[in-house]
């Protein structure tokens, strides 16, 4: 096993501008369950009551994008209280992307600030109304979308309680309901770090979520080994631990996240390689909700512009073309500030605007 901080890790990497492009055509795990030489037992697929979907309306090549881990935009709206939305730097650069490139992102929020950054705590509870109308009249370019509670602890949802779910969805939902309104949320939904329970995944579908975003490959049980996780997330698999939960190998800026944990919303390769990068996605019958890896252009944050090209155009093949980012780096007082973290928005934008295609919302692909 790897081991590095996480912190030192970031800090390093993306001060050199080193990140490579983690799900940019990755290459699967092997089957075989080999890792440094421990074999690890091969599990069956999660899902196996499903049927492929797609929305059969749509044509040509198509382009998306969404944010992560956004709560100080919110924050930052309450407290300096610009005369417009959009004289929020963040939200103003990407209101320029739209105009330019046709760019529609979908934001997924945090219901509150993290207390690892310092005791300065805002939740959208704080959030003001006083930008509702122009919510409103963005949504047809600007959606939200549930992300997590809070940024910590990683894997926030592996082994969750339906309640728990339930209760940092509803505490996102009902916030931007009040401050932007109900149809400025989208049903496609990003979890913070993507793993969420069986239960967690009923939750999330009886308040109204119709596709979540998954792992994906070959699921091997958890020995106990707590070496095959970094970062303390043998921890987080298990406490509380559900039948569900497993590892799943994939090819990461990090190697030490080579070894991941994932939970109920996992498709085994042949689900995956069906559905990603097209319009397609995994309904699960039995559960009633559907299944999709989102992204298979560049995470902006990881990259270079170099690498941010790379990545486009490794993509470039798709009929579905998404490409994401994580608030933070916008920050200058975030450690792992990018000062060209708008100008690769719009260089990803850019590059699919002039390749042709037509940005639409991840939900615009449900049928």
């Amino acid at each position: 096993m790897i081991r590095t901080n996480r912190r030192d890790f970031f800090k390093g990497a993306l001060g050199l501008g080193a990140a490579v492009v983690a799900g940019v055509n990755p290459r699967r795990a092997k089957a075989d369950g080999a890792r440094n030489g421990t074999h690890l037992r091969e599990l069956g697929p999660i899902v196996t009551d499903w049927e492929f979907r797609r929305q059969v309306g749509l044509s040509g090549a198509k382009a998306g994008m969404y944010i992560d881990d956004v709560i100080w935009v919110f924050r930052d709206l309450t407290r300096q209280r610009p005369k417009s939305l959009f004289g929020n730097p963040l939200l103003g650069a990407l209101k320029e992307a739209h105009e330019r490139y046709g760019l529609k992102v979908q934001l997924n929020c945090f219901y509150r600030t993290d207390f690892f950054y310092g005791i300065d705590e805002f939740s959208l509870a704080d959030m003001t109304d006083a930008y509702r109308d122009e919510w409103h009249a963005a949504r047809g370019w600007l959606r939200l979308g549930f992300h997590a509670y809070q940024e910590f602890p990683d894997y926030p949802f592996v082994n969750s309680s339906y309640a728990d779910v339930a209760t940092s969805f509803d505490r996102v939902f009902n916030s931007v309901k009040r401050f932007a309104g109900e149809d400025v949320f989208t049903s496609a939904l990003v979890g913070h770090w993507l793993p969420f329970s069986k239960e967690g995944c009923r939750a999330l579908r009886d308040r109204g979520v119709k596709l979540v975003a998954c792992t994906d490959g070959v699921r091997y049980a958890y020995s106990g080994d707590r070496g095959e996780l970094p970062y303390g997330h043998a921890f987080r698999v298990e406490s509380n631990r559900r039948p569900e939960t497993a590892l799943f190998r994939r090819d990461m800026y990090d190697p030490a996240l080579q070894s991941s944990a994932c939970g109920y919303n996992h498709l085994c390769p042949g689900q995956f390689e069906k559905t990603w990068g097209t319009f397609s996605h995994v309904y699960d019958r039995a559960m009633g909700i559907g299944f999709k890896r989102f992204r298979n252009g560049p995470m902006l944050n990881l990259c270079t512009p170099e690498k941010v090209r790379e990545g486009m155009e490794a993509a470039a093949a798709s009929e579905f073309l998404v490409f994401a980012d994580h608030e933070q780096y916008f920050y200058r007082d975030y450690y792992g500030y990018q000062p060209d973290y708008v100008e690769k928005i719009f260089l990803a934008s850019r590059m699919a605007h002039e390749a042709g295609r037509e940005f639409v919302f991840i939900e615009d692909t449900l049928s």
